[in-house]
């Protein structure tokens, strides 16, 4: 009688997290708990959203990364860390593969930040992040990228620059659209509150399990 096949552990996906502008590691602890009930293996990223050098930024991300490796190694970022996502894989397109999730990321440009960066006085409230937030992003040709948008009109954002609805506040769902994204969700949910709702929670799982998020 033939032996059974030994059970062979498979360890769970790490999944790297990037918080947005003007937070920190924290703010994606609750995602990053929901993400470990569902099987991953979260990590948290910080780094200096305003004031840091966006060279050494990247720089540090692709270390993290390539650690993680050799794959698949998947990533959330959100509004900038999203951005931020995307430009290390430009930089860097050997980085594991993975899927990728951005978070009300303003792929299109953001008009807020435009506006800000414009102003003599608000200009601080970008700071070094200005290029990015203020480009076009570019989405890797060699894996999924996908979007959640937000639609619930809450945060001060809106009162530097005029948003187009739906919006959640701070970025308009049209910047969030971008050719090439394997998937787009919207939720009724503000900006920041993106990083703390149970339903962007369980489409990010949906997302990085398949691809694609789970029919409504």
């Amino acid at each position: 009688m033939a032996r059974p096949a030994p059970y062979i552990r498979v360890p769970p996906a790490p999944v790297l997290l990037l918080h947005g502008l003007w937070m920190g590691r924290p703010a994606m602890g609750f995602l990053a708990r929901q993400l470990r009930q569902a099987g991953f293996e979260p990590h948290l990223h910080g780094y200096r959203t305003v004031r840091g050098d966006p060279e050494t930024i990247l720089i540090d991300l692709q270390q993290r990364w390539q650690n993680l490796g050799p794959g698949p190694v998947h990533a959330v970022g959100h509004s900038l860390g999203g951005l931020t996502l995307l430009a290390a894989l430009r930089r860097c397109p050997d980085l594991p593969p993975g899927r990728v999730l951005c978070l009300g990321s303003p792929l299109a440009g953001s008009a807020i930040a435009r506006r800000l960066s414009d102003s003599r006085w608000m200009g601080w409230a970008v700071g070094k992040a200005a290029p990015r937030l203020l480009a076009a992003a570019k989405l890797p040709a060699d894996r999924e990228v996908g979007m959640i948008a937000g639609t619930r009109a809450v945060g001060m954002g809106q009162y530097f620059a005029a948003l187009p609805r739906p919006h959640d506040g701070t970025v308009a769902v049209a910047e969030t659209q971008v050719p090439g994204l394997a998937d787009h969700r919207q939720v009724h949910a503000s900006h920041t509150g993106l990083v703390f709702s149970a339903e962007v929670a369980q489409l990010a799982v949906g997302f990085l399990q398949q691809g694609r998020f789970p029919a409504s």
